[in-house]
């Protein structure tokens, strides 16, 4: 693998341990609180929501039902209605020949006149279910009727008062007790040679032919460590306006229904006065008129009838949900989705158009997956993609300033050194040569050396205003010296000449020697070259120039050219003098090796024979594609 390449690689990874880990503990957070049943009401509501707008279902016309209004109340003058009125009623209705009817009302206590009528009435068709409370506090059934005749009213409610779950069986001290709606919907399938039995996959729960009755549990979906006691079941609701049809009793005493809407079908009779209160809360359908959240019990009977009949016979899906690794995995699945958005996006702006859309798929996937039945964690999912995605952008966006300020202030250090470096340090350079020197007497060396503390001095103060007058944050000009200051805009094979003119004007020993000077700097495409590049070719060209006054000794060529070939630009320096023969490299050996690796190029540095040495950058014309 190219070294690029791996350097790369090793810094993606190391800028990606900065969001992971932080994004980790996130997704654990949130795991805790859904553990604890923090999230429990907010899952409920995403839940809620989802099943009121749904597509909207056709009419279930396989139920008829009954309700007994405000205007029914008031016509019979009476309330509770007379066992009397009951009793007639269900022998007009059992005239249609229905499949099976529901009592939504209870009638523990005789109401006469006419409650021996509607015991006889009871006991002469056995399609007749009537009910009775079983926890917490009972209500009788009718007396003097068989256990297959009587189903339980009982609602379960969550702890903010709604109704997502019904239970459809449960033990008690006298008897294991069906619900009503279960007791319905076992008749009404019995005649499609469907009878109810245990569980093939799970034994504790309900079948009806091959379809098995999803048993609810303490930790199903949103629930955390809920009572499952019984069997419960999720109560998919059936969507849309009309959901069943309805009439009331002054319709039926009327005859204005259709006798269609009776025959072989399940009827439902129960109260739907408001004033009656029979209201169950929910907000997962549509609320009928007046009662604002609220539907009336007849109609939640009928929903879980419904619920049952349409699985075994139109395959309507099942509310399910998925075992609890599954949720899990689900939740840290976004979680890392949005430690990798937070990672990939380089602005607020963008971020947010990314999580806008991984959010946009995860409300709709999850809607998706309840209409086939379903019911996966939305919220939690939904929190840990907007922390991660989110409030992780902005660790990312600090990482990413505190590593952009580590490398301006490395940059402007190598700038200010490579300044020094290719000035002051080369006259303290030949400061240093003169006091080593035997060859001067005193009195000519104190001037000497005189002269060359000026000018390092002037040096120095020169690189001060310089920097006070251009931070090295601005990378657009280079200091040379005496003032001279390159603009790096120009084109480069100009500044090269600068760079050469200038450097040849100063005082180094081993220029005086040079006869012959050959200098061709060509125009190359600088269309992949920024400033820093510009600017490393023109400390290369200063440092190799300075090599060659300060170390050629008997110099009397210098052959500078900066020209293409095959793909390649090389700028090179060849001398013919002694040259540095001192195996250890340098500082400027050291700037140039890492001027060749931010090229994609090769250096190279190498004795001639017989005497002379070329210095060498060479770097590709096409873009670096791996940078």
């Amino acid at each position: 693998m190219h070294p690029g390449i791996w350097r790369k690689i090793k810094e993606d990874i190391a800028i990606w341990r900065v969001g992971t880990v932080p994004g980790m503990v996130m997704i654990a957070l949130v795991i805790i609180l859904r553990l604890t049943g923090s999230m429990q009401s907010l899952e409920w509501l995403a839940f809620d929501n989802f099943l009121r707008i749904r597509p909207e279902e056709p009419i279930d016309d396989r139920i008829l039902l009954v309700g007994i209004n405000e205007d029914d109340i008031r016509n019979l003058q009476n309330y509770p209605i007379p066992d009397q009125n009951l009793a007639a009623l269900l022998l007009k209705f059992q005239s249609y020949n229905p499949r099976v009817i529901g009592l939504d009302i209870y009638r523990d206590l005789p109401v006469e006149p006419g409650h021996n009528e509607l015991g006889a009435v009871f006991q002469r068709f056995p399609n007749l279910i009537a009910i009775e409370k079983v926890l917490p506090e009972k209500i009788a059934p009718p007396p003097a009727l068989p256990p297959e005749q009587l189903g339980f009213a009982d609602q379960i409610l969550d702890s903010d008062g709604k109704l997502r779950r019904i239970l459809l069986g449960t033990p008690t001290p006298e008897a294991y007790k069906l619900s009503l709606s279960l007791r319905l919907a076992k008749i009404y399938l019995a005649d499609e040679g469907l009878n109810l039995g245990n569980g093939i996959r799970d034994r504790a729960t309900m079948r009806f032919g091959d379809t098995e009755l999803p048993r609810f549990l303490p930790n199903t979906g949103g629930y955390v460590r809920t009572d499952a006691g019984g069997i419960q079941k999720l109560l998919n609701f059936r969507s849309g306006q009309e959901r069943f049809r309805m009439v009331s009793l002054a319709d039926i005493n009327s005859n204005n229904f259709n006798p269609e809407w009776i025959r072989d079908r399940i009827v439902i009779i129960g109260v739907t006065a408001p004033s009656r209160k029979d209201f169950i809360t929910t907000a997962a359908v549509r609320s009928i008129k007046p009662a604002k959240g609220r539907v009336y019990g007849v109609e939640i009977q009928a929903h879980a009838v419904s619920q049952i009949i349409s699985a075994v016979l139109d395959s309507r899906p099942l509310l399910k949900t998925w075992h609890d690794i599954w949720e899990y995995l689900w939740i840290v699945a976004w979680g890392v989705l949005g430690i990798i958005i937070a990672g990939l996006t380089k602005s607020p702006l963008t971020n947010l158009v990314f999580f806008s859309l991984a959010a946009s798929i995860l409300v709709t996937l999850s809607y998706f997956l309840l209409i086939w039945g379903w019911w996966v964690p939305v919220i939690p999912a939904m929190l840990v993609l907007a922390l991660n995605s989110i409030e992780l952008t902005a660790l990312y966006q600090y990482d990413f300033a505190l590593r952009s300020g580590i490398k301006v202030r490395q940059a402007i250090i190598e700038r200010t050194f490579e300044t020094i470096h290719n000035g002051p340090l080369q006259s303290l350079a030949k400061v240093s040569k003169l006091v080593r020197s035997k060859d001067l007497p005193i009195d000519e060396l104190l001037p000497e050396l005189e002269k060359e503390i000026e000018k390092l001095n002037h040096e120095l103060r020169g690189i001060y205003e310089y920097l006070q007058r251009e931070p090295p944050t601005q990378d657009t000009s280079l200091y040379l010296g005496n003032s001279l200051i390159l603009n790096l805009k120009d084109p480069v094979h100009e500044i090269l000449y600068q760079v050469y003119s200038h450097t040849l004007e100063r005082h180094f020993p081993c220029f005086k020697t040079i006869r012959v000077k050959i200098r061709t700097f060509e125009p190359i495409d600088e269309k992949f070259l920024n400033m820093e590049h510009k600017r490393g070719l023109c400390r290369f060209l200063e440092e190799a120039l300075c090599n060659v006054g300060k170390h050629a000794t008997g110099v009397t060529r210098l052959e500078v050219t900066c020209s293409a070939s095959e793909g390649w630009y090389t700028l090179s320096i060849v001398d013919d003098g002694l040259g540095i023969n001192s195996p250890k490299e340098g500082r400027g050996t050291q700037q140039f090796r890492n001027l060749a690796r931010q090229l994609k190029g090769k250096f190279r540095r190498v004795a001639l024979s017989p005497k002379g040495s070329l210095c060498e950058l060479s770097w590709t014309t096409s873009k670096f594609w791996w940078r």
